[in-house]
C-alpha cells in the first residue's frame, strides 16, 4: 500500500498533520510519502505509485489550495483513492464530494486514515465500492503515538523566531491538545468539536519535542486553538519540556478569558522558556464581541495588556476587524488603543487586514441577520459572502489588505506598516484628511515573532 499525504500551506510551519498520520500509516505497514507543497513541488513519480492520496486541509486557505492541486494529482493517478482530512474536510464534504474526493475525515483523522488504509490494502473491493465507512467527524479518544516527521521537509525551511536583537531561531512545531471547550461563534473548529476537546498524551508531546530539537529546533510553537483548555495538562507538560531543555523557548495561543481565569499560571509559562502568547482577541468593541460570543470584553482586554505588563511576558494580539459590524470609527478607535497601549509592534499588519469568513457550518449563520445578507455559497470560495453595509468599510479593507500586501513585500517593519494603515483609515473617517503627525513607533521589531504570520 502505498500512500501520498499532501499538504498546502500551514502558517509556514512543518505540517503536525502529516508527521501524525505518516506514524498511525507506517506502524500499520503502509509506505508513505510526505509532501508540503507551501516548500516543494509535487512528487509525480510518488503520485503515480500512489494507492491513496490524502491532502490534509487544517485551514480555509490550505482548503482552497488543495482544490486547486485536484486535477494535477487526478491527471497523474486517475485510480488512486482521494481523502481530504482535517478541520476543514467534513464542513466542505458535499462539495468535496462532487469533486471526486471519495474519504472525508475530520476530528481525530489518524484512526480514520489507518482504517481506510487497511479497507484499500486488504482489496475488499465491494467494500470500497460501497463508499466510506469510517465516521467523517471523529471524536474518539485516541491513544496518540509519535509523530514520525521522517522524509520532510527540513525544519530550518519553515518559518522562523526573530528576536529583538535580530537573531533568528529555528522553530518546531507541536500538538498537545485539538479542539476546544468553548463555542465561539466565528470559529471553524466550532463545526467540528463543538466544545470537545482532546489531549495528545504527555509522553507523545515530549518525544516529539525531542525529535525537532534534534533536528535542529531552537524554539517550539504549540499549535493548540487554546493551550490552557486543560490547564493540568499544560503547566506540567512546560514544566517537564524546561527540566529536559531548558534552552529551548516555546509559544502558545491562549484565551483573553482563560488569560484571566489563570492568571497564576503566567509566571510559570514565562520561567519555563515562553517568549509570546498569542490571544485572539478579534475587536475591542463589546457589541462585536458579544456577536462573535468571545467571553471576554474590551474592559478583560486591556487587564490582561497590563498584566502581561506586570510579568514581562509578551501578548501578541490577533483580531478580525472586519465585520458587518464594524465601522469607520470602530476601526479607528482600534489603531488608536493599539497605539496608546503601546501594542503596535506586537500585531502582525495582516491582523488588521482580515476580513471576517463565514464558511460552512458556520455559528454565525445561526444570527437571522447574517443570513439575510450573506450571498449563495460560493463553492470556489469556500465561504457565504457578504458586504457591508456601509461601502466605505469594504473599501478601507481593500486598501488596508493592499498596504499590509505591498508593505510585506518591501519587507517594511510593523511600525511603517501601522503607520501607513492608520493614514488610510483617519483619511476615511476625516473625508480624506490625514491626522497631524504622531509620535514615532519604533522603527524595528521589539518583541520576538515568527516571519510568517498568518492566520487565515
Amino acid at each position: 500500500m502505498n500512500i501520498v499525504l499532501i499538504s498546502t500551506y500551514e502558517l509556514g510551519r512543518q505540517p503536525f498533520g502529516l508527521a501524525s498520520a505518516a506514524a498511525w500509516l507506517r506502524a500499520a505497514g503502509a509506505g508513505v510519502t510526505c509532501v508540503d507543497l507551501s516548500r516543494e513541488t509535487l512528487s509525480e513519480d510518488a503520485v503515480r505509485a500512489a494507492d491513496l492520496v490524502a491532502f490534509y486541509v487544517p485551514m480555509h486557505t490550505a482548503t482552497r489550495l488543495a482544490v486547486a492541486a485536484l486535477p494535477a494529482v487526478r491527471g497523474l493517478n486517475p485510480k488512486a483513492h482521494l481523502c481530504f482530512y482535517g478541520l476543514y474536510a467534513p464542513v466542505n464534504e458535499p462539495y468535496l464530494r462532487g469533486l471526486g474526493v471519495e474519504t472525508i475525515l475530520g476530528g481525530e483523522f489518524e484512526e480514520g486514515l489507518r482504517s481506510l488504509a487497511e479497507r484499500l490494502s486488504a482489496k475488499y473491493t465491494r467494500a470500497v465500492k460501497d463508499g466510506q465507512r469510517e465516521p467523517v467527524i471523529s471524536l474518539a479518544r485516541q491513544k496518540f503515538i509519535t509523530p514520525d516527521r521522517a522524509g520532510m521537509v527540513a525544519l530550518e525551511k519553515y518559518a522562523r523566531l526573530v528576536m529583538p536583537s535580530g537573531e533568528t531561531r529555528t522553530v518546531g512545531y507541536t500538538e498537545a491538545s485539538r479542539g476546544c471547550k468553548h463555542l465561539c461563534r466565528h470559529c471553524p473548529i466550532v463545526p467540528v468539536y463543538n466544545g470537545v476537546f482532546r489531549i495528545v498524551d504527555r509522553e507523545v508531546v515530549i518525544a516529539d519535542i525531542r525529535q525537532q530539537v534534534s533536528a535542529g529546533a531552537q524554539h517550539i510553537t504549540f499549535g493548540d486553538p487554546d493551550f490552557f483548555n486543560g490547564i493540568g495538562h499544560a503547566i506540567p507538560l512546560v514544566e517537564a519540556m524546561h527540566r529536559e531543555f531548558p534552552k529551548v523557548t516555546y509559544d502558545v495561543t491562549i484565551k483573553v478569558e482563560h488569560l484571566l481565569k489563570h492568571s497564576e499560571c503566567l509566571a510559570k509559562l514565562r520561567d519555563t522558556g515562553c517568549l509570546f502568547v498569542t490571544s485572539a482577541v478579534e475587536s475591542i468593541d463589546d457589541a462585536v464581541l458579544r456577536q462573535l460570543e468571545k467571553n471576554h470584553s474590551r474592559g478583560d482586554f486591556l487587564r490582561v495588556v497590563e498584566m502581561f505588563r506586570e510579568i514581562d511576558l509578551v501578548l501578541q494580539p490577533t483580531f478580525v476587524p472586519f465585520t458587518p459590524w464594524t465601522t469607520i470609527e470602530g476601526y479607528c478607535e482600534l489603531l488608536e488603543v493599539l497605539r496608546g497601549q503601546e501594542l503596535a509592534g506586537n500585531v502582525a499588519p495582516i491582523q488588521l487586514a482580515i476580513r471576517l469568513l463565514i464558511p460552512a457550518g458556520s455559528r454565525l449563520l445561526e444570527l437571522d441577520e447574517i443570513r439575510r445578507n450573506v450571498a449563495a455559497f460560493d463553492e470556489a470560495a469556500l465561504v457565504y459572502p457578504w458586504k457591508h453595509a456601509d461601502p466605505r468599510v469594504d473599501h478601507l479593507c481593500e486598501e488596508v489588505q493592499g498596504i499590509v500586501h505591498s508593505g510585506e513585500k518591501m519587507k517594511r517593519d510593523r511600525a511603517e506598516i501601522f503607520e501607513r494603515i492608520e493614514d488610510a483609515a483617519f483619511g476615511v473617517a476625516n473625508g480624506g484628511i490625514t491626522r497631524g503627525a504622531l509620535p514615532a513607533l519604533p522603527s524595528r521589531a521589539s518583541i520576538p515573532h515568527l516571519n510568517e504570520p498568518w492566520y487565515c
